[in-house]
């Protein structure tokens, strides 16, 4: 199993500097991740890092909170396109699932669906650690509704991350058609492996080298 294909190559924390976000670009061409994740204002650097390799660029929008207006996470979601971004992962608005309130969730995913015009695959983040299990699938089904690519598990910045159970629940909720992606707590191949025989298809990571080298982080992100 590559489990380098899996990985999106994640560095979110807000003190990073450029030269560690270069660094991460530089370590996802040599070991063949996926991707290279990052927050907005670092979209237009690792596009241009990566130019020239298979290694795609992925920007967080509405993180880590999920609290901003669909409006804003559309034209967030516009100019990390118009930066170089392949992927999104866009935060769910938590409060407004919590609340029940589906049809503003729906609006909320469908703004940044709208706003792709094609371009991105859209990852909507779910952040299960805060979900009763009828909330996650219900998050996975408004996400497969709205025309997301793939549910994801967390931001890495809550109380938790990814669980087998939590991931064997969403892919059983949105089938086989649509992406499922660990993300957060995934520190070592065993625990991409496990994720992956849960039904995930992608695993987000900061301490990905250890993964595919059978290393051990500590920490996520």
């Amino acid at each position: 199993m590559n489990l380098a294909k899996y990985i999106d190559h994640t560095i979110l924390k807000p003190d990073i500097s450029k030269a560690e976000v270069l660094q991460v670009c530089k370590e996802a061409r040599e070991y063949g991740f996926f991707s290279v994740c990052v927050n907005p204002y670092f979209v237009k650097t690792v596009a241009d890092a990566l130019e020239g390799s298979d290694v795609k660029v992925t920007s967080v929008i509405g993180f880590p909170l999920g609290a901003n207006t669909p409006e804003i996470k559309a034209l967030e979601t516009k100019k990390a396109i118009e930066d170089g971004a392949n992927e999104i992962d866009m935060v769910i608005n938590v409060s407004a699932l919590k609340d029940k309130d589906y049809d503003y969730v729906l609006k909320d995913i469908k703004a940044v669906v709208e706003a792709l015009e094609g371009k991105a695959i859209l990852k909507v983040i779910l952040e299960t650690c805060l979900l009763t299990d009828e909330e996650k699938i219900k998050g996975c089904e408004l996400s497969k509704a709205a025309g997301a690519h793939f549910v994801k598990t967390s931001t890495g910045f809550s109380t938790g991350g990814a669980t087998v159970e939590d991931i064997a629940l969403m892919r059983k909720t949105v089938g086989p058609e649509m992406g499922v992606k660990a993300s957060g707590g995934v520190r070592d191949a065993e625990g991409a492996k496990a994720v992956i025989e849960a039904g995930a298809t992608r695993i987000g990571a900061s301490s990905s080298i250890k993964i595919v080298t059978g290393g051990r982080a500590d920490s996520d992100y």
